[in-house]
Order: C-alpha cells, then sequence, then structure tokens
C-alpha cells in the first residue's frame, strides 16, 4: 500500500487564549498532544510547537526591496499554532487521525498532501519555523516549468544554507486542501484551506540560528514570489 504525507496545520482563533510555554495550561496541552501522538503511533512523521504569533517576524519582497514586519498580524483572524506530518495511506486516514487532534475541538486542522517531505530530529532551544504564504492564484503546480525552477531556486538555498536546515517540505496547491472540525462530538469538514486569507501556506522549512536576527537573515534568502511571504517563528523545546 502507497503511504503518502499529508501536512496537518494546527490552527486557532487569533483571540484564543494562549498558554505560554512553562505555564501548568501549556504542559496541560502539551499531555493532550502526547496522548494524541500515542495513539497515532508510526502514523505521526514529525511536528512542531510554536512559540505565540505576536513573536512572529514576517518576510516580505517587494520592488526589489525587503520589508520587515513584526506580529500580531490584525488582519489575521486564525494562526497556526503548530503543525504535525501524518504519514499514512489516503485522505480518510489521515481525516481519522486529524479528527482526534485536540486542534479539531477548539479550532482546526487543514490537510494538505505533501510533495516532499525531509523528516527532521527532535527540536532544540535554536530551531526556527519558516511558513512560506503565497496569494492562492500565484501557487505552482507541481511538474510544471515554474515548478522546475521554482525548485531549482530552493536547491540554491539548500546548499546555502544546508548546514542550518533540519528539516521541511512543500504541498499541494489549495485546492487539495480539507479543512476538519469537531464541535460537541460531531465531525465538519470543509474543502479547502482553514481561512478565507489573502495567502494560503505554500511550503515550510525548519532550520536553527542562535537567535531571531540571524533566523530572520535565513528566512529572507528563502525563495519567495513578489505575492508570497515568509512567516518567521520560533519552535517550542518540549523536552527542555
Amino acid at each position: 500500500m502507497a503511504i503518502m504525507h499529508y501536512l496537518a496545520t494546527l490552527v486557532g482563533a487569533t483571540d484564543a487564549p494562549y498558554a505560554e510555554p512553562g505555564t501548568p495550561e501549556f504542559e496541560a496541552e502539551v499531555a493532550r498532544y502526547a496522548a494524541f501522538e500515542a495513539k497515532a503511533g508510526a502514523a505521526i512523521a514529525g511536528g512542531v510547537v510554536l512559540h505565540p504569533a505576536d513573536t512572529a517576524v514576517e518576510v516580505r519582497h517587494t520592488g526589489g526591496r525587503l520589508l520587515l514586519s513584526n506580529g500580531p498580524f490584525v488582519e489575521h483572524t486564525e494562526v497556526v499554532g503548530g503543525f504535525i506530518v501524518f504519514d499514512c495511506a489516503d485522505l480518510d486516514d489521515a481525516i481519522e487521525l486529524a479528527r482526534h487532534a485536540p486542534a479539531a475541538e477548539d479550532g482546526a486542522v487543514e490537510l494538505r498532501p505533501m510533495v516532499q517531505w525531509a523528516p527532521h530530529d527532535e527540536p532544540g532551544p535554536d530551531w526556527w519555523l519558516a511558513l512560506l504564504w503565497e496569494a492562492p492564484g500565484a501557487v505552482i503546480a507541481p511538474d510544471s516549468p515554474e515548478w522546475d525552477a521554482a525548485v531549482a531556486l530552493h536547491q540554491r538555498f539548500g546548499e546555502e544554507f544546508g548546514a542550518a536546515i533540519r528539516g521541511g517540505g512543500a504541498v499541494q496547491p489549495p485546492t487539495t486542501a480539507t479543512t476538519v472540525r469537531v464541535r460537541s462530538g460531531q465531525l465538519t469538514l470543509t474543502d479547502g484551506p482553514f481561512a478565507e486569507s489573502a495567502d494560503v501556506i505554500d511550503g515550510l522549512y525548519l532550520f536553527v540560528a542562535p537567535d531571531q536576527a540571524a533566523a530572520t537573515e535565513i528566512a529572507a534568502r528563502i525563495p519567495c514570489g513578489e505575492k508570497g511571504h515568509v512567516e518567521l517563528r520560533q519552535v517550542v523545546e518540549l523536552d527542555a
């Protein structure tokens, strides 16, 4: 049976209470996910927890200029709290996994089949996530000449920063997304990304850097189109 990777993006409302790392509330949330991952077993192929969105840095290239913005981003109604990569046979299996993730009960889980996935080790205190966002109409279809050209750019980025990169992946276009929500025990599936926003997730990188300034320098070198941007977030070290 063929195995596929699915990116499960864990999202919540921007105004939802956030449990700060190190607090009892955060430890309780970690315990919920630990129980979920114990049941999912080998179907979990990776994933990280992120520091609050108000610590994010947004990186854009516009008109040949580098533009940096610090979070929080008021135009966002939902924020990414982390991600999990599922290793399973098909979308039905991925949905069955996602419906039991805690985020499905108080937020949403967006599932997207992955084109590529580079597994990672256990995150450390110097790990960062770069989420690649793109305007839906500018997303490049896999196996097209434009895709091959973009892959070449990312290969050059990988050659330059290979010593820092710890993992990453690319996803299929947003038309392949399925958003999973569970309310009062009832499963709701929606075709398409989790939010009606200007941009959609197009891929991700995990890498190491000593601080936010150094991480921003790396994020600024990630190939990104004129209509896209990179969201830089620090990864929470769970086993500190």
